[in-house]
């Protein structure tokens, strides 16, 4: 093996565990959309991925907050999957419009059936209806996801960074959105900023899609390389 095969093989080693490291980082339990308006009744949907390569998901519990409860909580069947409200009597009484509110459903849970069981690399897409949405910032629904070895991963982290995040629902406050470069022709920023800001969203709240991304540049290093490394010497 010559020099530059072996300098093209480290490159690709070493380019494989940097993309490894955010791809699993962005495995994460999400919602989607991650906006909804005050009042309204949000149609949400729950992406739950499977992040062990050895255990399934074989259960998942959204939390839904007691100091601004939801009076309307709804599920969509999901196959192979139970659903349960779970209501419970509240720290203390809420005012819902002209209401006093008492108990509500604090969480939702899903079990899945005898074989429905989530893998390695599937993803669990769970729809639910609440409403009407608290004239609020935004909404923490943490989750806790459990494998079939009984471990639990608890979605519930609320600072900025956090290595668990839990779900937010932005209602007043405005969606986090990293930008990767700033607008610099002020004569195009008004027009492009919508589209930009969409496209960015989209990116950062779908992790699998970006997953798949990296994983085809991944794959795309690994054929040059092998190309390189297995390419005949020329006779001269």
């Amino acid at each position: 093996m010559n020099t530059f095969t072996k300098s093209a093989l480290a490159l690709a080693a070493g380019a494989t565990l940097a993309f490894a490291a955010p791809l699993a980082a962005m495995a994460h339990v999400s919602i989607a959309p991650e906006q909804a308006e005050a009042g309204a009744y949000a149609l949400i949907t729950v992406k739950v991925p499977n992040e062990s390569e050895t255990e399934k998901t074989n259960r998942v519990e959204l939390k839904l907050p007691t100091d601004t409860p939801f009076t309307s909580v709804r599920f969509v069947p999901v196959p192979g999957w139970d659903t349960e409200l779970v209501r419970s009597e509240l720290p203390e009484p809420v005012m819902v419009g002209e209401s006093e509110i008492t108990e509500a459903v604090t969480s939702i849970i899903w079990t899945a059936q005898a074989g429905s069981e989530l893998g390695a690399g599937a993803l669990l897409l769970l729809p639910i209806s609440l409403g009407p949405v608290p004239d609020a910032g935004s909404v923490i629904l943490a989750a806790d996801q459990t494998y079939t070895d009984g471990s639990v991963v608890s979605w519930n982290g609320v600072d900025e960074g956090a290595e668990k995040p839990a779900p937010v629902l932005f209602v007043n406050d405005a969606p986090v959105v990293h930008h990767d470069a700033a607008v610099t022709d002020d004569a195009h920023a008004d027009d492009e900023t919508s589209e930009s800001d969409h496209a960015e969203a989209s990116d950062s709240s779908d992790p699998v899609a970006r997953g798949l991304g990296i994983a085809g540049l991944i794959a795309g290093l690994g054929a040059v390389v092998l190309a390189f490394a297995f390419r005949r010497p020329i006779n001269k």
